[in-house]
């Protein structure tokens, strides 16, 4: 049985299927539909240290989550201690759970030292880990991948720096950062990594559907799996792989009525928290809802000179009309 509660220090999740924290992804409407398909645990965006401690509104935007169904943790990277000792302070405020980022291998981060750069200082990161924990009111949890490089895999060193530290559990990404995303996750180093440390652990990469996730469990012995790529346009992937991992079965993918009814519901919800501008935002997501179905492309490039909430939705609901 594979499905269960997870406890993260104090904090008890229904479930250990956890949405990721992904940049421009997992805003608001999005994790609170990701919570309604049955996800145990939901992050938002990550957020950067340096912002908070400068009062950064548009990052403080971030952290909304008016109206949704707890727990919510919340991710913040950087490299600096003392802006991580701030942003954990007021953080640990309004969260349930504090993730620090190890593992963002995008270059305007990793330029800065942050991400996955810290893969290659972790004296430095051990400093971050202790910072945080130290600071904060609530469990703290940290992300990272197996390592910088080929030359230099770190994820057994740094889970057990992290056990150490105080950190409550920690998610692992089995790829280096000049892997990017490419290629396949290595499940052998998820598995070691579950071997060195009494903390849980959850296994995260190329978890995109039901076959996926049970992999994950089955060779890595894991408490839980973190689904990032796998949830786009395709929210419904928690109910999914959690009945299939409780019954054995598959449930059949979503009627295009049922697409429809939920690609609305995204609209309503990023609108309502974000005005018409959310419109621009919700582009992407409808092209990862729609792609596949019958021409979509054509579909996806009308979309995409729509500015408005009432064209938006007039344009969707033609579209499924010929579906």
């Amino acid at each position: 049985m594979y499905i269960k509660t997870l406890k993260i220090g104090n904090v008890e999740l229904e479930n250990n299927l956890i949405l990721a924290p992904m940049a421009g992804v997992t805003n608001q409407p999005f994790r609170i539909i990701c919570k309604e398909f049955g996800a145990g645990l939901v992050c938002t965006e990550m957020v950067s240290s340096r912002a908070i401690f400068h009062d950064d509104s548009k990052t403080k935007r971030l952290l909304n989550t008016k109206g949704e169904k707890r727990p919510i943790s919340m991710q913040i990277f950087g490299s600096d201690e003392e802006t991580f000792a701030y942003a954990t302070k007021y953080i640990s405020k309004i969260a349930d759970i504090i993730d620090i980022n190890m593992g963002c291998p995008a270059p305007k981060v990793v330029k800065n030292g942050d991400g996955s750069k810290l893969l290659l200082d972790l004296e430095k990161a051990e400093k971050i880990i202790r910072t945080v924990v130290k600071n904060s009111t609530v469990p703290v949890t940290l992300k990272f991948r197996k390592g910088w490089d080929k030359e230099n895999i770190v994820a057994i060193e740094l889970a057990k720096i992290a056990e150490n530290a105080g950190i409550s559990a920690i998610t692992i990404h089995g790829r280096t950062r000049s892997e990017f995303y490419s290629g396949n996750v290595d499940l052998k180093v998820i598995k070691q990594v579950k071997q060195a440390v009494k903390i849980p652990v959850i296994g995260n990469g190329d978890v995109i559907d039901e076959e996926s996730a049970l992999r994950m469990f089955e060779e890595t012995g894991v408490d839980g799996i973190m689904i990032g790529r796998g949830s786009f346009g395709n929210p419904w992937i928690f109910k999914k792989i959690k009945y299939f991992l409780e019954t054995g079965k598959k449930l059949p993918e979503p009627t295009n009525q049922e697409k429809l009814e939920i690609i609305k519901k995204h609209i309503d919800l990023a609108v309502e928290e974000k005005g018409e501008i959310a419109v621009k935002e919700l582009r992407k997501h409808i092209s990862w809802y729609t792609k596949n179905l019958k021409n979509s492309s054509e579909f996806r490039n009308e979309i995409n000179k729509i500015e408005t909430k009432q064209d938006l939705t007039n344009k969707i609901e033609e579209y499924f009309e010929t579906l």
